[in-house]
């Protein structure tokens, strides 16, 4: 046996229940659904309602699901309705379907639809490899920059060390030293689960980078009061925005941070991972147009600052600002989204319909 702790998965690996078998798709017994052109599942962009995107000649419509069943007489209880039931779960984990798309593996075994990348394995292994080690010496360091814990899973003194860590903990939990392999599988499929909320602490990044951008444009802007009112809303809600995820990673690491307890109850500490990992990306996955709007976003005074932070009032207040507040605000917000700022400063005095509140 050799003394070097032996090498996280290689990415896309992990526990496996037999031969895998090809995961159902999205498919319906109903005609019409068969003679769509262009058709596309969704959520509604306000509402949040599951949608069928569809072309005809040169327009797209959206169809509610409920719209669907009633005119096309799909029974509650039949192949088709179940299916859309299928879809409205499904969309939770990806923005859109096409009829003829598998399903999302979220809703069939609890596994993740999207691909691992091996750095966020590695830093996912490593960092559970530095907590057993911890646990064993009774040290107090928390190595929690993912650099540094890609360069100790490198240094051959901590692999060593991390190998004898794993005959401590066979006999700890009852094992015997001799069958420490099982600890080693233990840590590996916790890793593998592990390193989803790596690769979403990744993305978050971005996020607080986002929010970075945001209070350094209240700042250039001080002294022009009439974007500096959007601007601090913006900050605001940021800041709520930043401190709502962190609060989710934050949960991750107290459940996960007492090693032995973790890797004695494995399978309902995954259960909770899968849960947190899932609630994560969801609220993840609607920043992706906005992020990418603002990794490009320059600190300068330009025209088209004061539109790029509407934006992101538009994007941040349904989702982060209290409900109550939101609605007061989405009275004074045109059909067209622009914020409550504009709309008074444009002289419009008279409040337009309110939006709905949009819930993830």
């Amino acid at each position: 046996m050799s003394d070097e702790a032996p090498s996280p998965l290689p990415a896309g690996t992990g526990p496996t229940d037999g031969e895998s078998k090809p995961d159902p798709r999205v498919v319906f017994e109903h005609s019409f659904f068969s003679k769509l052109e262009d058709a596309f599942f969704q959520k509604a962009e306000r509402s949040g309602e599951p949608v069928l995107t569809i072309r005809f000649a040169k327009n797209h419509f959206s169809l509610p699901f409920k719209g669907i069943k009633r005119e096309f007489n799909i029974v509650e209880d039949g192949a088709d309705a179940k299916m859309l039931e299928q879809v409205t779960k499904a969309l939770k984990y990806v923005k859109g379907l096409r009829i003829g798309d598998p399903l999302p593996k979220e809703i069939l075994t609890r596994e993740a639809s999207w691909e691992l990348s091996e750095r966020h394995l590695k830093i996912a292994y490593q960092r559970v490899s530095v907590q057993l080690v911890n646990w064993m010496t009774g040290g107090q360091d928390v190595v929690t920059d993912p650099e540094e814990l890609l360069q100790l899973a490198d240094d051959p003194q901590i692999k060593k060390t991390v190998n004898n860590a794993f005959g401590e903990a066979a006999e700890k939990l009852g094992l015997g030293r001799d069958r420490k392999e099982e600890v080693v599988t233990h840590v590996e499929t916790l890793a593998h689960e592990l390193a989803y909320i790596e690769a979403l602490r990744d993305k978050f990044r971005h996020v607080v980078r986002m929010e970075e951008k945001i209070q350094e444009l209240r700042r250039l802007y001080g002294r022009e009061r009439s974007v500096l009112e959007i601007a601090d809303q913006v900050a605001r809600l940021g800041e709520r925005a930043v401190a709502d995820f962190n609060e989710a990673f934050l949960e991750v690491d107290a459940q996960t941070g007492e090693i032995l307890s973790v890797l004695r109850n494995l399978d309902s500490q995954i259960a909770f991972i899968r849960d947190k990992r899932d609630d994560i990306h969801a609220k993840l996955m609607a920043w992706d147009d906005i992020l990418a709007e603002w990794d490009a976003v320059q600190i300068k005074m330009s025209p088209d600052k004061p539109e790029v932070l509407r934006r992101a009032y538009q994007f941040l207040a349904p989702r982060y600002m209290a409900v109550k507040e939101w609605v007061l605000m989405s009275k004074l917000q045109g059909s067209d989204g622009t914020s409550g700022v504009s709309q008074i400063s444009g002289g419009d005095k008279k409040p337009k319909k309110p939006i709905n509140v949009m819930r993830w």
